[in-house]
């Protein structure tokens, strides 16, 4: 979803109320990838309205890339169409990452778990879902993507974290040295901000000071498909009620956090040293919390 005109006018007005060429603190809130995102910046007028239009731009292109609502998005494409043709660099890129991500993780996070969502998420039998998943099968060669027969892809486990790494380095290009970016996921520069570490079932369970780098959280009954969490597996269990990975980039800690909540403490351990993680925080369904 795009921000809508008047959105955009209300916000553009708040800036030109600024004095001209100061330095100061801008926000912005909107609404992508299904949810609430920010962004908070420290810096000139004029540089925060054309950091502003720019990332506005880039959500809106990344959401035509990734989304799985809209019909005409390039992975929308290419779960219709079985195979794709020369994507959009920023397409190729996520692929690669996901498949970083899924070597890294032993196989635990795995995009081809759409056709398995869909099935619980429909109450419909689950056996020919199971039986398509694999990411082994999805052939990636040169500037072309095969998918395997009656496979579907979901990035939400990592598109979240994409983009807020891409619009975090976009800043970092127009000179923001203090910005927080929540793009489903958060990535900090200066700061420090202060950040809840929050568990669905047994509210917030501490802080996290995040001065540089990211901070993803994945937590399965943040979404309940019937009774069960929304990360699933064909072959493993939320072994976590919430994970939360401190990394540099967003997009590991997006889609390691995801990984980790199927993952007994010593994989999340392997898991962790294979990756550029600095900190897990683990919490288990009594409530009890760890630290890696």
């Amino acid at each position: 979803m795009t921000l809508s005109r008047r959105r955009f006018l209300a916000i553009s007005a708040a800036f030109a109320a600024m004095p001209a060429g100061a330095a100061q603190a801008h926000s912005w809130e909107g609404f992508a990838f299904g949810a609430q995102v920010s962004l908070r910046m420290q810096g000139p007028k004029a540089q925060a309205l054309t950091a502003l239009n720019e990332a506005r731009v880039l959500i809106a292109k990344l959401e035509e890339l990734f989304s799985l609502y809209n019909p005409n998005s390039t992975l929308s494409v290419l779960n219709r169409t079985g195979t794709l043709t020369a994507p959009d660099a920023l397409f190729m890129d996520l692929i690669r990452a996901a498949d970083t991500a899924f070597t890294q993780s032993g196989g635990l996070f795995d995009p081809t778990v759409q056709a398995l969502w869909s099935a619980v998420s429909h109450g419909q039998d689950t056996t020919p879902a199971i039986a398509a998943m694999g990411w082994e099968k999805v052939q990636v060669v040169a500037d072309r993507i095969t998918l395997g027969p009656a496979q579907t892809l979901t990035l939400n486990g990592i598109a979240q974290g994409y983009a807020t790494d891409l619009i975090a380095d976009m800043l970092i290009t127009h000179g923001f040295t203090d910005t927080l970016v929540n793009i489903g996921e958060f990535r900090g520069a200066g700061g420090p901000f202060t950040l809840g570490l929050s568990d669905p079932l047994h509210g917030v369970m501490g802080q996290r000071t995040l001065s540089g780098g990211a901070i993803a959280t994945s937590s399965p009954a943040a979404t309940m498909l019937g009774e069960q969490g929304h990360i699933l597996h064909p072959s493993a269990r939320a072994k976590w009620s919430t994970v939360s990975v401190e990394a540099t980039r967003a997009t590991v800690a997006d889609s390691l956090s995801t990984a980790m909540v199927l993952a007994p403490r010593s994989q999340v351990q392997a898991i962790k040293e294979r990756a550029d993680i600095t900190r897990v925080t683990l919490v288990d369904f009594a409530g009890n919390l760890t630290t890696l």
